[in-house]
């Protein structure tokens, strides 16, 4: 199996190798949106957990224990993983979506008004 990294593996690829994963275990007849976006907001708390009652600078810092590093990295795959298992069950173009929704945030942050603030749009 081909080592993957981010500059050398496309979006079709990690949605092939998830889809391959599920089907060899028959795993999509558990798979309807409501269970993947379940499971996704449970391994998205799992990683939050990692933070749970950190400082920001707290939670820079710990990313870099290489262990806590390691189960940080386990986490974020899942939720990767959950979310293009779920693309692949609803037939979702990840990249187009995510060009879509760039595009959205674009209008609804403009950098002349955005740029350096953490407010939501409607208070810019």
């Amino acid at each position: 199996m081909k080592t993957m990294s981010d500059r050398a593996t496309t979006v079709a690829e990690l949605r092939e190798r998830v889809l391959a994963f599920v089907r060899e275990r028959d795993w999509e007849q558990f798979h309807a949106p409501k269970n993947l976006s379940m499971a996704l907001a449970a391994e998205t708390g799992e990683l939050m957990e990692h933070f749970l009652w950190m400082s920001p600078e707290q939670s820079r810092a710990v990313v870099q224990d290489p262990a806590k590093r390691h189960k940080i990295e386990e986490e974020i795959a899942d939720v990767v993983i959950y979310a293009l298992e779920f693309a692949n069950m609803t037939g979702i173009d990840v990249a187009a979506a995510i060009e879509r929704k760039l595009a959205l945030n674009a209008k609804k942050y403009p950098v002349e008004k955005a740029r350096g603030r953490s407010d939501k749009y409607t208070e810019l």
